[in-house]
């Protein structure tokens, strides 16, 4: 099991160095959250909590995803990077094919694309996106993205988007898998399509039953090759636990491995330990 350390709402300033710590520990890779604004009241219900209250407090520091791994990446060597979600079809397809296809190329192919379908209607209308039929937006911009990532000459005609010929150059050496957030069978079989699928915090049991759609969705489009579900468990936190979470097929931990010796708001000095702790009593037995 390879593990992802989260970063969302972490202050800007201790990015750099947890992932320059989690390089040198041998963690796979770093997450990176989007919200481009955050409203002070929303019409939009926040959909995973009961309450439809927000798990973050106001003036919480959002960075933008893809500015932040191209930094991180210049600071590391071997540690990978994606996105937890990007908001994908609040976009223009063309400028994230440039933003990702450079931090790609710029990292040595250390960069995924992480999507999901967004939920908050009024951000959508104050950066210019669509939010109806913002999952047929998704689908096309994905098979957008992947032409645009080949290279060479490429024009589109389709029900959302349309532009003649052109190139994008530089286009990446190494393929960007595209990895689909969501708990809802559309998001399913959405991420069953592509290369992986990244989850909302959950039990193992729950991982389990959810892996069971996604190889069913995948047997039924006749979808091959390597598939990354990655998990947020709620109910894990021994090196069986994790072992139970890989036989069920979870293929990646995402989490702050500091929040399991003393919880979440630490000091930069005690998230730093956890992570050496966790490397020490768990990472090393299961990657």
């Amino acid at each position: 099991m390879r593990v992802t350390i989260a970063t969302a709402y972490l202050p800007p300033e201790e990015l750099g160095p947890i992932a320059q710590l989690a390089d040198e520990l041998g963690y796979n890779a770093m997450a990176l959250s989007d919200h481009v604004i955050n409203l002070e009241s929303l019409d939009t219900k926040y959909p995973y909590t009961e309450s439809g209250a927000r798990r973050w407090e106001a003036f919480t520091p959002w960075v933008d995803p893809m500015v932040a791994i191209g930094s991180l990446a210049a600071q590391t060597k071997n540690l990978r990077f994606y996105t937890n979600v990007y908001i994908l079809p609040m976009r223009n397809p063309l400028i994230v094919a440039k933003t990702v296809s450079t931090a790609s190329v710029l990292s040595g192919g250390r960069v995924a694309l992480g999507v999901g379908m967004g939920w908050c209607e009024e951000e959508f209308d104050l950066t210019g996106g669509t939010f109806a039929k913002r999952g047929a937006r998704a689908d096309e911009m994905i098979g957008i993205l992947r032409k645009l990532w080949a290279g060479g000459w490429v024009e589109h005609h389709g029900e959302h988007f349309e532009f003649p010929r052109l190139e994008m150059t530089p286009v990446p050496s190494e393929r960007i898998p595209v990895y689909i957030g969501g708990v809802s069978d559309h998001a399913l079989r959405r991420a069953a399509r592509n290369d992986g699928w990244i989850s909302d915090l959950m039990s193992t049991d729950e991982a389990a039953q959810a892996r069971i759609k996604i190889d069913s969705f995948r047997e039924e489009q006749g979808a091959t090759g390597d598939f990354s579900m990655i998990v947020s468990l709620n109910d894990a936190w021994t090196v069986d636990h994790f072992r139970k979470a890989a036989d069920v097929g979870v293929t990646d931990l995402l989490t702050m491995p500091w929040s399991y010796y003393g919880g979440f708001k630490l000091s930069l000095d005690e998230k730093l330990a956890g992570m050496k702790r966790f490397a020490d009593e768990i990472l090393q037995h299961i990657s």
